[in-house]
C-alpha cells in the first residue's frame, strides 16, 4: 500500500506529466476569451503576478521583448511603479484570484486609471474585475499554482496578441512546444531522472545566458516547492563581473548546472567556456542541460518540462512529499493576525 507520501507524489507527478495537455486545453480557453472591452493605446504594461503565477509574465515578458515597441515590466509586490496612469496596462495574474500583494496592486492601479485585466481561476480578482467590467479570463482551477504554468502563459501571450502589440503567430508556437515535448517524451525522463541524480545530495547552483534567466528562476522555485531544497542562479555575462571570483572559494559539495539553449551571443560563448573551465577545478559536479527546437518560446518549455519532472524525481528519491507547502499556508495566516 502506497504511504502518504508516494500518493502525493503521484499525484504531483500526473500534474507535471499533464503539461503537454494542458499546453492545449490553455490554447482553447485562449480561443474562447476574447477580450471584450476597447482600448487605448499604452505607452507601457505592468504584469503583477506572484510566485507560479508570476513567472508565467517574467517568461513571456523574455519571449516577446524583441517584437514590442512599448516596455513591459513586472510588479511582485504590494505596491506599483509611480509612472502607473491611465496609459498603463496592468494585467493581473493570480491562479487562486486571492494573491495578496497582486490584489494590493490591481487595487492602486484602478485608483490611478489603468486598464486591467484578469487572469485567474475565480476568488478577490475575478470578483474585482466583474464589479468595475473588466476583462478577466477564467482558467481552471483547484491544482498547486506551480503546476498550472501552461494556463498562465498562454493566457497572457493571447492578452498581447489581442491587443495587437505581438502577432498572433506567438500562440502557434505553444502548438509546437507541445508535439516536441510528446515526440521527446521518454528522452525527457530519461534526462530528468539523470538530473535528479546529479543533484542529490549537492548544493545547486544554476547558470544561464540572461536572456534565459527565467527559465533558471522557474528551476529554482521546482526545486525549493517539489523537493524542498534551497539553489542558487546567476547569469552571463553578469556572474563574470563577481560570482566568478567567488569559485576561489568554490568545493565539490556544489552541483553546477548550466542551460544551454544554443542561441547564446558570441561573446558569451566564449565567457561560457571559460567559467565552465573556471568551475570544474573546483567541482567535478558539472552538466549542461541542452535545450531542444527553434525558437525561444519552444526551447524554454522544452528545459521547464525536463526541470519540472527532475525536482518531481528529487523528491521522490529522498522521500519528500513534493505538495506540502505548509509554511506558505502558515505564513498567510499569520499576516491576518
Amino acid at each position: 500500500m502506497k504511504t502518504e507520501i508516494e500518493k502525493n507524489n503521484t499525484y504531483m507527478k500526473g500534474l507535471i506529466e499533464a503539461f503537454p495537455e494542458s499546453l492545449t486545453a490553455a490554447l482553447d480557453i485562449a480561443k474562447q476569451s476574447p477580450l471584450k472591452r476597447r482600448y487605448p493605446e499604452f505607452n507601457n504594461v505592468v504584469i503583477c503576478g506572484m510566485g507560479g503565477s508570476g513567472i508565467g509574465g517574467k517568461l513571456v515578458g523574455s519571449w516577446i521583448i524583441d517584437e514590442l515597441a512599448i516596455p513591459v515590466n513586472f510588479c511582485q509586490n504590494y505596491t506599483l511603479p509611480h509612472y502607473v496612469n491611465e496609459n498603463t496596462l496592468i494585467i493581473a495574474s493570480s491562479y487562486s484570484g486571492n494573491t495578496e500583494e497582486t490584489l494590493f496592486a490591481v487595487t492602486a492601479g484602478h485608483q490611478k486609471g489603468a486598464s486591467i485585466i484578469g487572469i485567474c481561476s475565480g476568488g478577490k480578482l475575478e470578483s474585482f474585475c466583474k464589479q468595475w467590467d473588466y476583462d478577466c479570463i477564467i482558467v481552471p482551477g483547484g491544482n498547486p499554482p506551480r503546476t498550472a504554468l501552461s494556463f498562465s502563459i498562454v493566457q497572457l501571450t493571447h492578452v498581447f496578441c489581442q491587443l495587437n502589440l505581438i502577432d498572433s503567430i506567438k500562440l502557434k508556437e505553444f502548438s509546437v512546444a507541445k508535439d516536441l515535448i510528446v515526440t521527446h517524451i521518454d528522452e525527457i525522463h530519461t534526462v530528468a531522472k539523470q538530473l535528479a541524480d546529479f543533484i542529490n545530495g549537492k548544493e545547486l547552483i544554476i547558470y544561464c545566458e540572461t536572456k534565459d534567466e527565467e527559465i533558471a528562476v522557474r528551476a529554482r522555485q521546482q526545486f525549493n516547492e517539489n523537493c524542498k531544497v534551497l539553489c542558487n542562479h546567476h547569469t552571463i555575462p553578469e556572474m563574470n563581473h563577481n560570482e566568478l571570483v567567488g569559485w576561489y572559494g568554490g568545493s565539490d559539495r556544489y552541483a553546477v548546472l548550466f542551460l544551454d539553449t544554443h542561441d547564446w551571443h558570441t561573446q558569451n560563448k566564449k565567457r561560457l567556456a571559460f567559467s565552465i573551465k573556471t568551475i570544474k577545478a573546483k567541482t567535478n559536479h558539472v552538466l549542461t542541460l541542452s535545450a531542444k527546437g527553434d525558437t525561444v518560446l519552444v526551447r524554454a518549455l522544452y528545459l521547464i518540462h525536463i526541470i519540472d519532472l527532475a525536482s518531481l524525481y528529487l523528491a521522490e528519491k529522498n522521500q519528500i512529499d513534493s505538495t506540502y507547502i505548509a509554511v506558505i499556508d502558515d505564513l498567510k495566516t499569520s499576516l491576518l493576525r
